[in-house]
């Protein structure tokens, strides 16, 4: 039922957003709250599901990104067919990055994915990679017109191109979160030691989720460089880590639709906050954070499952 819930939003915004009268500026901010979405669905897998606490998830964003820029940029590679070659390079990266979590945990894991947030920005300046990465200029790419001669510009077009991709991405997560995989996922979450007994693979376990979490935000990355058609190292620093975490703590930890709240929260809130106040929108946007946490402290996604829970107690009376 939550599945066929979440699909038919999707569809609704697929017909309704891009045919309303929505200026280009409201349609990108549309697509970076789907672009969002995606990269902190990647965040919940391993965080909310599996409980590997994470805090360098921007950096596998900026490594889709960059892998979309490069390929477009000198190889002129089509921009959808950059999208399962990040996924790929992401995966694998993920995969190796997922390693250390078979001897670390916790905050000790928490400090590595930190780590390579803040060093990734410093790579892509490195003068060893500025050909391919453009150094601290960056990289500009061309934005796609819509195909087959659609009559679409090109806002719309990455709209309906990103949320359809998202769309794919979240029916692959329901399914495997609600499964047997999902299950295990939970299992190592709530006890590793029983998990293992038993008989589930911790170290098979841990590492494929990083691959997969680190796939999803990869493939945010790229979708998020082909809306942007710009990346530079500087808009990745180990803020955007931050951000995705906001983001996951805000729509619930282990809500798979909360991370679309989270998403619309970190793209929405700070210009709320800084039309609040021009002097301190940091100071406002904290206290609206508090607030939020305070009086729904699972995450919008736990708050909205305890209200539908409550509906269909007193449905049912």
């Amino acid at each position: 039922m939550r599945t066929s819930w979440l699909i038919a939003v999707f569809v609704v915004l697929l017909a309704v957003v891009p045919t309303a009268r929505f200026s280009g500026y409201h349609l990108f901010q549309m697509t970076m709250v789907v672009v969002y979405a995606v990269a902190i669905l990647g965040l919940a897998i391993l965080t909310g599901i599996n409980g590997q606490i994470s805090l360098g998830h921007g950096a596998f964003y900026a490594i889709g990104a960059y892998t979309t820029a490069i390929l477009m940029n000198s190889w002129d590679v089509p921009y959808w067919l950059t999208l399962p070659i990040s996924a790929l390079v992401c995966a694998g990266v993920g995969f190796l990055v997922g390693l250390p979590a078979l001897r670390l945990g916790g905050l000790y894991l928490a400090l590595t994915t930190f780590a390579l947030a803040v060093a990734i920005p410093q790579i892509l300046k490195h003068k060893l990679f500025e050909d391919w990465t453009g150094g601290v200029q960056g990289l500009v790419i061309d934005k796609p017109d819509a195909p087959f001669g659609l009559p679409l510009n090109t806002d719309q077009w990455l709209y309906l191109f990103t949320l359809g991709v998202a769309v794919v991405l979240y029916i692959f997560a329901i399914n495997l979160t609600s499964g047997r995989i999902g299950r295990a996922m939970r299992a190592v979450r709530d006890h590793a030691v029983a998990a293992e007994a038993m008989g589930i693979n911790l170290a098979m376990l841990k590492t494929r989720t990083f691959a997969v979490s680190a796939m999803y935000t990869g493939v945010a990355g790229s979708l998020g460089a082909i809306a942007v058609a710009f990346v530079a190292p500087d808009s990745f620093s180990v803020f955007l880590s931050i951000t995705f975490f906001v983001g996951l703590v805000a729509g619930g930890a282990a809500s798979i639709g909360g991370t679309i709240v989270g998403a619309v929260f970190i793209e929405f809130v700070p210009n709320l906050a800084d039309k609040v106040s021009k002097a301190a929108p940091g100071a406002v946007y904290g206290v609206i954070l508090i607030a939020m946490m305070f009086l729904m402290p699972q995450g919008a996604g736990g708050f909205l499952h305890g209200l539908w829970r409550r509906v269909v107690r007193l449905g049912g009376k």
